[in-house]
C-alpha cells in the first residue's frame, strides 16, 4: 500500500508565504500529522480536512512552528468531536510540552495535565514504533538549538524526515550506506550562516548521488530566487501529494 506525503506547509519559522513546515502522512485510511504549528489549522481548512480526519500527531520538537496549533487541535477534538487526539512524542519532550507551552492555554477544570487533553503515547529514541499497518517510525535525536531536544524521523526503514537540525553529513551517509535510506526530506536554510539549521551551501557539499535523494523543505520566503540553484535537490511544494 502506497505511503503518501502532503505538506501542510514547507516554510521556515518566519516564512509567511509557505506556512509552517508540517506534513500529513497517509497510509491507507490512517493519517498522521507530523508537527502541528501555528499555521496548521489554516492549512487543514484550505485543504478541506477536519480535525477528526487526523488519526494522530507526532511532534519533533517544541518550537511554535511545530506545536503552535496543538491547543486548537485539543479543544476542537474535545468540544466538537468528543474524543482525545492521539499524540506521539519523545518521552523527554512530554513534560516540557505541557509545562512550557500548552498549560497556559489548555488548563481548566477538566484539563490539568497533558494526558487530560491528549492520548499520549511516549516514544523512546531509537525504538521502532508501529503506528498502523505498514507505517513504522523511529526517532533519531538530531542537534538543533543547544539545550533543546529535537528529533528527526526514520520512516519505514528507508525515509529520513529531518526536524530542524544543524548539518549532519555523517548521519546522512550512515543512513544511506548502512540503513537502506532511499528518500531524504531535509530542512534547508537558503541564506546566511547555519547556526541552528542546515544551509543550502552545506547540502551542496554532499556527493551528487546523495543529493539526488534529497527533497528540500523548511525554506524561507526567498525560495523562488533559488529555483535552479539547488543542484539535483528539488523543493517540496506546499499542499502537493507525493508518493514515497
Amino acid at each position: 500500500m502506497t505511503l503518501t506525503l502532503q505538506m501542510l506547509g514547507t516554510g521556515s519559522a518566519f516564512a509567511k508565504t509557505y506556512f509552517n513546515n508540517n506534513a500529513l502522512l497517509h497510509q491507507g485510511d490512517f493519517t498522521l500529522m507530523i508537527d502541528c504549528g501555528i499555521t496548521a489549522p489554516l492549512a487543514l481548512h484550505q485543504l478541506g480536512y477536519a480535525w477528526e480526519d487526523i488519526d494522530a500527531v507526532l511532534i519533533t520538537h517544541l518550537h511554535a512552528d511545530h506545536v503552535g496549533g496543538l491547543e486548537e487541535f485539543a479543544f476542537q477534538m474535545k468540544y466538537r468531536y468528543h474524543r482525545k487526539p492521539v499524540l506521539y512524542i519523545a518521552e523527554p519532550l512530554a513534560t516540557p510540552l505541557w509545562e512550557h507551552t500548552l498549560s497556559g492555554g489548555l488548563s481548566q477544570d477538566e484539563i490539568r495535565v497533558l494526558d487530560d487533553a491528549f492520548e499520549v503515547r511516549k516514544i523512546t529514541e531509537g525504538t521502532i514504533v508501529t503506528l498502523t499497518e505498514n507505517l513504522d517510525v523511529e526517532l533519531i535525536q538530531t542537534p538543533h538549538i543547544e539545550g533543546k531536544l529535537s528529533y528527526s524521523l526514520y520512516i519505514n526503514g528507508g525515509i529520513f524526515y529531518s526536524a530542524d537540525l544543524r548539518f549532519q553529513p555523517d548521519l546522512l551517509h550512515k543512513l544511506v550506506n548502512e540503513r537502506s535510506c532511499h528518500t531524504i526530506l531535509h530542512e534547508v536554510q537558503l541564506t546566511g550562516e547555519g547556526f541552528v539549521h542546515t544551509t543550502l551551501n552545506e547540502l551542496l557539499t554532499l556527493p551528487v548521488a546523495l543529493q539526488q535523494q534529497i527533497s528540500l523543505m523548511h525554506y524561507g520566503d526567498e525560495k523562488e530566487d533559488f529555483v535552479g540553484k539547488t543542484g539535483p535537490m528539488q523543493f517540496l511544494q506546499q499542499h502537493q501529494l507525493y508518493e514515497l
